[in-house]
């Protein structure tokens, strides 16, 4: 007779019902079919989790940065970043745990983001939060736009152009007629003074209207060809650009720079120079702003370039990029790899700041 002391009281193995069956079944199905959305997706795909480590990487991702998964999962998503925002990831994640408060979570953006080889480049990018029972897990969805960027540049470059030969037509041929007529307006002045003094001086007040339109053109054709930022560079170009705000606008504009800052890339310069040109324009048209501060100031890497006035504010349904004027700027600051910011003040008026990098040339498909 079989002993069964050892086993009395245990119970044999249970068996997977049916239903439990197809219940992992259909998990396993579920998770296969995920993985194959992720790695036949168009964007590139990462998580990571709370501390910055990565935890997936799909194949997209991998032609985009040139890495493999295996190189990067178990690495801090910084190593993917362009400074400044790659020594400043982990503040980032840190504030977000310590106070709630997203930055860029739910809100899609242009950044610049490097390489395996170390070249830069421009990518809009979108972050999600996901919520699980013990952890969050935040995933980015990226999309390489080196290509849309190199277009948006041609068209500006295009646009740039034609504001420069509008510029120049304005200067030497509008200038020149009404100079013209100018002079015929002094020489009938002159003809009639000694027997029609009443029509002379109606000559004169002619001549002097013509003389102020002539002022008027060339200060528009300076805004529109600004020649004194490609011969003497972005400095004189920002103060002759306080001076002529006086003058036109009749507010107080003025050009702070505590040092001497060259920048010698007359492309980037151009482009922050017209950004300082458009949030001029927005302050006295939009913001009815009666004083302007223009400051341009260099550090060991960066320009920084800000406007900021006293007028009324920024309107917030703007603040996501609706406004023309404002998709410009955006688009101008990222041809240089630059960053932009649009703040407004407590006590009334805004902040356009503007950062740059010096060697503006790595913004696009160079090394730095």
């Amino acid at each position: 007779m079989a002993d069964n002391s050892g086993v009395t009281g245990m119970k044999p193995k249970r068996k997977p019902s049916a239903g439990e069956k197809l219940s992992a079944a259909a998990l396993r199905d579920s998770e296969a079919r995920l993985r194959a959305i992720l790695e036949t997706a168009v964007e590139g795909i990462i998580t990571i989790n709370e501390r910055g480590i990565i935890e997936s990487f799909n194949r997209a991702s991998e032609n985009i940065f040139g890495y493999t998964a295996a190189e990067v999962i178990g690495k801090n998503v910084s190593v993917l970043m362009a400074t400044p925002h790659r020594e400043q990831h982990d503040s980032y994640l840190h504030n977000y745990r310590e106070t709630g408060h997203a930055k860029i979570i739910g809100i899609g953006r242009e950044t610049v983001a490097r390489k395996k080889d170390g070249t830069l480049f421009p990518m809009d990018l979108s972050v999600s939060e996901v919520k699980l029972s013990d952890r969050r897990l935040f995933t980015g969805f990226i999309r390489d736009i080196t290509e849309r960027k190199r277009l948006e540049k041609e068209n500006l470059e295009i646009s740039e152009r034609e504001q420069r030969r509008i510029g120049q037509d304005l200067h030497d041929g509008l200038c020149q007629q009404l100079a013209g007529i100018e002079m015929l307006s002094q020489v009938l002045a002159k003809k009639l003074a000694p027997n029609a003094k009443a029509a002379a001086a109606r000559a004169q007040d002619i001549a002097g209207a013509v003389r102020a339109a002539i002022s008027q053109t060339r200060l528009l054709a300076r805004g529109l060809s600004p020649v004194t930022l490609e011969a003497e560079g972005l400095m004189a170009a920002l103060a002759e650009l306080a001076l002529n705000t006086e003058k036109m606008f009749h507010v107080r504009c003025e050009f702070i720079c505590a040092e001497t800052v060259k920048f010698p890339d007359h492309a980037a310069a151009t482009h922050l120079f017209r950004i300082a040109q458009e949030a001029v324009s927005n302050a006295i048209k939009h913001g009815h702003a009666k004083k302007i501060s223009i400051r341009l100031a260099a550090g060991a890497e960066q320009l920084q370039l800000s406007v900021q006035d006293n007028g009324s504010g920024f309107p917030e349904k703007k603040s996501h990029g609706q406004g023309m004027g404002l998709r410009i700027m955006q688009s101008r600051i990222g041809m240089v790899g630059g960053t932009l910011r649009i703040e407004n003040l407590r006590g009334g008026g805004v902040t356009v700041s503007c950062t740059a990098p010096k060697n503006s040339g790595t913004a696009h498909g160079c090394k730095k």
